[in-house]
């Protein structure tokens, strides 16, 4: 009975031997072959390098949308500037002809002096400086070039050109109208008289240069 026990013991043993070695090379099939490789140092690298550019790429991709909503931003405050800026424009080319009128009539004013005309004289200066200002206000600003001065083209125009012997050819030798500006942006060139040199004296013609 005793010699029955034992083999029954010793049975158990061997079995229970034979299950630690089953579970063991199941562990050993079990672990991943990335990290039975040997090249595990250089996948580790490998998957650092892939994830850093990708990081990168999407900074790029946010950069560059930054950049992208920054340009439609600007470009939307700048079609909404010219859009202001045209519609004062439109108005005050429309307020110029007050301001012209305004000017011709004291013009005339200064032909018929005298003490009945004066209050009406002094209301419109009165109203000239006003409309003066409501253009200061607005950045309207005149131009007014001065004899002598070189014709430019972006500020004024030629309304007809003439001989002046005190004026040199290409300048200013009268002024007919003074212009306007805003932000920048002409309104109105001045209106000028250009010169077209000195009178050619026809009995003593000077010689040409050569």
């Amino acid at each position: 009975m005793v010699n029955t026990e034992e083999k029954d013991e010793s049975l158990k043993d061997n079995l229970l031997d034979e299950d630690l070695i089953d579970e063991e090379v199941v562990l050993e099939n079990e672990i991943p072959k990335e990290l039975n490789s040997d090249n595990l140092e250089e996948d580790i690298i490998s998957d650092i390098e892939k994830i850093t550019l990708e990081k990168d790429e999407i900074k790029d991709q946010l950069i560059r949308s930054y950049a992208e909503n920054e340009n439609i931003r600007k470009r939307a405050q700048k079609e909404k500037k010219e859009a202001e800026i045209y519609g004062i424009t439109k108005m005050s080319r429309d307020i110029l002809t007050v301001y012209d009128n305004l000017q011709r009539a004291l013009d005339l004013a200064d032909d018929i002096l005298d003490e009945k005309s004066l209050p009406m004289i002094e209301g419109l200066e009165l109203t000239k400086k006003d409309l003066l200002e409501t253009f200061k206000r607005n950045k309207i600003e005149k131009i007014e070039p001065e004899l002598g001065e070189k014709f430019n083209p972006k500020l004024h125009q030629a309304m007809f050109e003439g001989p002046s012997n005190e004026i040199e050819k290409g300048s200013i030798m009268q002024i007919l109208s003074i212009g306007f500006s805003i932000s920048d942006r002409l309104l109105r060139a001045a209106h000028v008289a250009v010169s077209s040199g000195k009178i050619k004296n026809i009995d003593n013609p000077e010689p040409e240069e050569n």
